[in-house]
């Protein structure tokens, strides 16, 4: 049996698909489908964790445009996420799996007050978990709930269900019939782009967690297993900030601890070997040059490495019979 690609994920529903076709309230038959798709997705022994957003009931936004307070508006929205959540809670348990509710706002007896320890432990044993009331705190939406919970219980990707298209466009499809579907797409490419996926606070959010975003169709059934098992469906958006992040943390790690910087050495093995045990670099390699011009074997990758991310010091140097350098050895740590 083929395992699933990811261990613990979040799942983000809209508000709208719930209310499926009728556009408002919560469709009962839709709400039934999206249960047996999260317990098909449980049954591979998947931690799964929702979150669960109010616009089939109530904008916060869109109240406030009416002239409600924005803060009163957003709490009022929070409670519509209540509503739906345990709408979904009960039609979890009505096909057996174990499900648990927790708000971001106190109501002990409505559902259990969010806690991060707790609901992590849920998880191990084998329930869902639904997280209502958003952060709790107005003027936040549901996506950076749903980043921010991803980012507490160390989920391994965001899975955001839309309701009406298939994955992240540039224009919208049903107003340009020229709109393009990406594949693949990077977090500051989403923000620059202004493609509207999520907001930008949540966005930002998953940039800086490094946390994968799967954007796809709630309305096929069986695409919440699929995009589990690592199936391309939708658009994936990643953040080039690991390899970037990891990449500062070496720079600021080597950066001027190299004892090899001042080292007169001939023996490159041995230079190699003290700037492994000062740098601990990823990959080093060992450079001749002389003054004039640039070392031997200067390639792209090594000039790339070079010019944005290494730590470079000098490891040796050769003499002539006056003392003088005739050829400096540098190391290129990337």
């Amino acid at each position: 049996m083929e395992r699933p690609k990811y261990k613990r994920v979040v799942l983000k529903l809209s508000g709208e698909a719930l209310a499926g076709q009728q556009g408002y309230g919560i469709d009962s038959v839709m709400i039934s489908e999206i249960a047996a798709q999260v317990k098909d997705v449980h049954s591979l022994g998947v931690e799964v964790a929702i979150v669960v957003g109010g616009g089939n009931i109530w904008r916060g936004i869109a109240g406030s445009a009416k002239g409600i307070d924005r803060a009163t508006a957003d709490y009022m929205g929070m409670l519509a996420t209540v509503m739906n959540s345990l709408a979904l809670q009960d039609a979890l348990e009505k096909i057996g799996v174990p499900t648990r509710v927790q708000t971001s706002i106190t109501m002990q007896q409505v559902a259990e007050p969010y806690i991060r320890r707790r609901a992590i432990r849920h998880l191990e044993k084998g329930r869902v978990v639904i997280f209502a009331a958003g952060t709790g705190n107005p003027y936040f939406s549901t996506d950076t709930t749903a980043a921010l919970r991803a980012a507490e219980i160390e989920a391994e990707v965001i899975l955001m269900a839309k309701n009406k298209v298939d994955g992240v466009y540039s224009a919208d499809p049903f107003k340009d019939v020229n709109a393009e579907k990406f594949e693949s797409l990077t977090y500051l490419e989403m923000l620059n782009k202004n493609l509207g996926v999520m907001d930008s606070t949540a966005s930002s959010l998953c940039m800086d967690n490094n946390i994968p975003l799967l954007v796809f169709s709630i309305t096929e059934r069986g695409n919440i297993k699929r995009a589990v098992m690592g199936d391309k469906i939708g658009t994936i958006v990643k953040g080039s900030v690991e390899n970037a992040a990891s990449r500062k943390k070496e720079r600021r790690r080597t950066h001027g601890k190299s004892d090899c910087r001042l080292e007169k050495r001939t023996d490159i093995a041995a230079c190699r070997a003290r700037l492994s045990i000062f740098a601990r670099p990823r990959a080093s390699r060992i450079l001749r040059h002389d003054d004039a011009g640039e070392p031997a074997g200067y390639d792209q990758h090594a000039r790339c490495a070079h010019d944005h991310y290494s730590a470079v010091g000098q490891v040796g140097d050769e003499r002539d019979r006056k003392g003088a350098i005739k050829i400096r050895a540098w190391a290129y740590a990337y």
